[in-house]
């Protein structure tokens, strides 16, 4: 047989044994070439100003190169373990080892090159596609164009030539490295089996599972008031991140075969065929891959968690929009609201305003007020408040006495907690005017420029603000002393009206906000963020996936004895399928069960710092994750049924 035809007929092979792999090339290559595209179309020259579209897109390709070269690197190394055989045979037959590796560089350049052109097409061909999403996404009004570039073209070979030459250098030690015997041996023992479990395994197992929970109760206290120092905060979440890391090491490494040792042991040795096909399988090899294993755990949760924080944030941008800005538009100074007023009256657009003083004024919180942060312990006697008049707020009469707040959400409210009642003291420059704190209300009644970003607004008899206005001080007073707020009537009016206020430059002055507009840019920006850490989370889950995948052929090839004895006994091809169906269930589930548990306890500590909503978001966001990962779980329990076809 000729080399030419040696080479076609493992190439035949190869592609029918590793698809997966080429698939994961090309969709790699693909996602690559159409961010690089992005980087270099004229069109995101135009978005450029709003969203900062081609830096972030370059650092995203930065990532994405790193995500997919680990990749290539280390299904390189499974296909070269598995062809160790074959390796072995040709130095049988007479070949040199640099026979050999020439002859496995040429069949690796015809697959990488071929997988690496395909992808370059398919990456040109939805260039447009993916542009047109991140428009969507961000709410960017710019024509997408199907532009081929030539400098991405460049690129996009010099990163996959630099991979594809690693990896021959990886080929080459390999093969130099190995003898004839050592390549027959080289897939029996690459996976640790173990006999007996011992009592350092428990302990670590134990220790395992103990770390994962102390890291979640800690997360779950972390702005409860348990920490009261920022260092005390910063060592708890150092400790979170160190604790559920190392534990999740030590649960791979010790935990799943401690778990599954005990239910052995309760069914007293005595497995029906589906638990020796699952919980035999999983107590043996998990432990060897527990690094692998932690890696993909880990990098998966923080894939889910950082696009759930992104999507919490996009999915609350209308909601905390009309936190920040309680009204369409908010205008902080006379002539920019008769300007406004002006254009919204030529257009016919009917409005309705409404507009008072607004004062900062030091109130002592001391007896109304606790606080989890040491920091602001020391400073709850003199807080600056905004403070407006109880005229000011529809169907709202206080008595002289009485101080009522209102708007309080986010972040702070995490850090500071109002009682339900109790006194404070409202202080001027050189009065002091002691008061009963009556509660506090959810309406949001002032923009967060007035706020510092966050307190609440605090309500007064309209005589007490009088006097509060007449004893004012300078030291604490803000440039935003008016309020004016202007609702348009109709909602198919604000897109014109918020056009009308950009138009006018309104925006420049630092005082005037428009609701609209601060959505439309919460939107872009984590509308952008969100879409790189999908696409990125995209990449990593499908190639972490084919990673498990590759080992669960390995496990098939090496366990086909074993089926083949099985069938012999009588055992049909489902029995010994359902079995594997298990056992790929905790394959696959494990660390996709560990990864959505970690991202969990995560996002639900500090969810309240992207958005309002959390559950819609992070939901969605696991169950597409979940779907999206289980196509592997189905695809090893395809190439398994396979396997065990041929077992006989």
């Amino acid at each position: 047989m000729s080399i030419n035809r040696l080479i076609l007929r493992n190439l035949k092979k190869n592609i029918k044994n590793y698809y997966l792999y080429v698939f994961a090339l090309i969709f790699s290559v693909a996602l690559y070439f159409a961010f690089v595209t992005l980087q270099y179309d004229p069109s995101m020259t135009e978005a450029k100003g709003t969203i900062k579209g081609a830096a972030a897109l370059k650092t995203a390709s930065i990532l994405l190169i790193a995500i997919v070269a680990i990749f290539l690197l280390y299904a390189n190394k499974l296909f070269m373990k598995r062809r160790s055989k074959e390796i072995g045979l040709f130095q049988l037959i007479g070949m040199t080892k640099n026979g050999i590796f020439r002859l496995m560089s040429v069949e690796n350049l015809i697959l990488y090159y071929g997988s690496l052109l395909i992808g370059i097409f398919i990456g040109f061909s939805c260039s447009k596609l993916i542009m047109m999403i991140l428009f969507k996404i961000t709410d960017v009004e710019t024509n997408a164009t199907l532009q081929f570039s030539v400098e991405a073209l460049i690129q996009t070979i010099i990163v996959f030539t630099l991979i594809y030459l690693v990896i021959l250098l990886m080929n080459y030690v390999f093969i130099k490295r190995q003898t004839i015997l050592s390549l027959f041996r080289v897939i029996s023992s690459a996976e640790g089996k173990v006999k007996k479990i011992s009592v350092f395994e428990v302990l670590i197992g134990i220790i395992g599972i103990v770390l994962i929970i102390s890291g979640y109760y800690v997360s779950s206290k972390l702005f409860d008031g348990d920490f009261s120092t920022m260092y005390g905060l910063f060592g708890a979440m150092i400790f979170i991140l160190g604790a559920v890391i190392i534990g999740t090491y030590l649960f791979y490494k010790g935990s799943v075969t401690f778990i599954t040792n005990v239910i052995r042991k309760k069914k007293g040795g005595y497995l029906n065929i589906n638990e020796v096909l699952s919980l035999s399988s999983i107590m043996f090899r998990m432990k060897s891959n527990a690094l692998l294993l932690t890696i993909i755990t880990t990098v998966s949760a923080l894939a889910i968690g950082l696009l759930s924080l992104c999507y919490i944030s996009y999915y609350s941008a209308e909601k905390t929009a009309e936190q920040n800005v309680p009204t369409h538009f908010s205008i902080t100074n006379n002539k920019d609201a008769a300007k406004f007023e002006k254009e919204l009256n030529a257009k016919k657009i009917s409005y309705n305003e409404k507009r008072f003083d607004v004062i900062q004024v030091d109130i002592d919180t001391s007896k109304i007020i606790e606080s989890s942060l040491k920091q602001f312990n020391g400073d709850l006697t003199a807080m600056d408040f905004p403070v407006i008049s109880d005229k000011s707020v529809k169907d709202l009469n206080l008595s002289k006495d009485e101080t009522l707040f209102s708007g309080f959400e986010g972040m702070l409210s995490k850090v500071l907690s109002f009682k339900d009642s109790g006194t404070l003291v409202l202080k001027g420059k050189t009065e002091r005017i002691p008061q009963k704190y009556v509660g506090l209300n959810e309406e949001f009644i002032l923009p967060y420029n007035f706020t510092y970003g966050g307190f609440p607004v605090a309500i007064v008899d309209d005589t007490v603000f009088q006097q509060l206005k007449k004893d004012l001080n300078p030291k604490i007073q803000t440039n935003h002393s008016l309020y004016i707020g202007i609702n348009i009537d109709d909602k198919a009016n604000i897109e014109e009206a918020d056009r009308l206020f950009q138009e006018l430059h309104l925006d420049d002055h630092p005082g005037n906000l428009s609701r609209l507009l601060m959505s439309s840019s919460q939107k872009q920006s984590m509308g952008l963020i969100m879409f790189i850490v999908g696409f990125l989370g995209l990449t990593f889950l499908i190639t972490s996936g084919c990673i498990l995948y590759f080992k669960q052929m390995d496990e098939s090839e090496d366990e086909k004895p074993n089926y083949t004895i099985l069938r012999k006994l009588g055992f049909t091809q489902m029995d010994l399928l359902k079995g594997i169906q298990a056992k790929q269930l905790f394959n696959f589930g494990i660390p996709l069960a560990v990864g959505l548990l970690h991202s969990y306890f995560a996002v639900k500590s500090g969810w309240f710092m992207f958005g309002t909503e959390l559950w819609t978001p992070m939901i969605a966001v696991m169950v597409l994750y979940t779907v999206l990962y289980s196509i592997f779980g189905i695809l090893s329990v395809l190439y398994y049924k396979k396997v065990i076809k041929d077992a006989l």
